[in-house]
């Protein structure tokens, strides 16, 4: 064959190797922009969150595009996005699957939990692509972002942990009401001859101090649904209508009324490093509302309120990571910015301080 005919057979594969591959580069490249992710009809709520947020507009002036948060880089994690891409296409001309307001609000937890998901996998690849660690002035942070960027370091979190708000409206968790309904049916199991019982929500005892949910009550003897118990803890002179968890450990157990704080026994005293008297108390008195010979129910419970009030917004932070001390104002913090009840948040919080880092035994 003459060499003519060879080069121009390799010309014509180059051709078509440069228009197949250019091509393809520059399809990959066209349908990563912007304009054509907002293109569709249902990309529309979310192209408007992505307008109020602040990578769209913000006082230095940096915009981040779509792919700069949804596409990584690597080329193999580049591909594998794209190819999971197409699903967006097939769902909007064939079927609708977001195509109304409602529709999106049903499948926006999901749609959230595959991008998390995705971002977890790659360690946040795409926010790393801009942000990172060593450029990082955490002494232009709140004290509280410099905590929890801290925290995410030494224990392994990653961006989108925390960061799950940033471009778009998180999907709002909602709680299984039915879970704190059962906890009742459990109680309806409890045995008269139950060693130790804990209240599922505050109850009196007698007109002595109501009880805090979660507390252990130690059973002295039962009559039927009527239960003499045994509230021990530590009271503290000067707060002398509360049982504390422990000494110097300010976990409320019980509040005291006047006749609750005669029938105390009380220990001897003994001063803290703090200057603070302390001793122990005990109150013994009748109740009779509902009890789980049990706390690990309450336990799962909360990990659910845990799950719903706190890890939507942020990583989960291990129990152990603040004292008894530290998690009363840090739950309380927190509630506040959510609408968590108010006796949800007594059952989180006795949860955090129950297993808090300070507690006998924990490890």
């Amino acid at each position: 064959m003459k060499k003519r005919y060879i080069a121009l057979i390799a010309l014509i594969g180059v051709g078509i190797g440069w228009l197949s591959l250019g091509g393809t580069a520059a399809i990959l490249h066209y349908t990563s922009s912007t304009e054509f992710c907002v293109s569709c009809h249902t990309m529309e709520k979310p192209f408007l969150e992505y307008q109020g947020s602040v990578h769209f507009s913000n006082p230095k002036g940096i915009r981040a595009e779509c792919a700069d948060c949804h596409i990584p880089e690597e080329p193999l994690d580049y591909l594998i996005t794209k190819i999971r891409a197409s699903k967006d296409v097939y769902h909007e001309f064939v079927t609708g699957k977001i195509d109304t307001e409602e529709k999106y609000e049903q499948h926006r937890l999901g749609m959230a939990e595959m991008v998390w998901e995705q971002m977890r996998e790659n360690d946040s690849a795409t926010c790393r692509s801009c942000h990172s660690w060593e450029a990082m002035e955490t002494y232009d942070q709140s004290a509280s972002a410099q905590d929890m960027h801290a925290y995410a370091q030494t224990s392994g979190e990653t961006c989108i942990d925390c960061h799950k708000g940033v471009a778009h409206f998180p999907p709002q968790m909602e709680l299984d009401t039915s879970e704190f309904d059962h906890l009742f049916d459990l109680a309806k199991n409890t045995q008269p001859s139950a060693e130790n019982v804990y209240p599922i929500e505050r109850i009196q005892m007698g007109e002595l101090a109501t009880i805090n949910p979660t507390v252990k009550l130690a059973t002295v003897e039962s009559d039927g649904d009527k239960r003499t118990v045994k509230v021990s803890g530590y009271q503290m002179k000067g707060a002398e209508t509360v049982i504390y968890m422990g000494e110097g450990q300010r976990a409320i157990l019980a509040t005291l009324t006047d006749q609750g704080i005669g029938a105390l026994k009380l220990g001897e005293p003994k001063t803290d490093a703090y200057g603070n008297e302390w001793r122990s108390a005990e109150l013994t008195g009748s109740i009779e509302a509902p009890v789980l010979d049990s706390a690990e129910p309450l336990w799962a419970y909360a990990e659910q309120l845990d799950n719903v009030y706190c890890a939507t917004c942020h990583a989960k932070i291990a129990p152990h990571h603040f004292t008894v001390n530290s998690w009363g104002p840090v739950a309380k913090s927190m509630g506040d910015r959510t609408d968590i009840s108010e006796l949800n948040l007594e059952i989180l919080t006795k949860f955090f301080q129950n297993h808090a880092k300070d507690v006998a035994n924990h490890e």
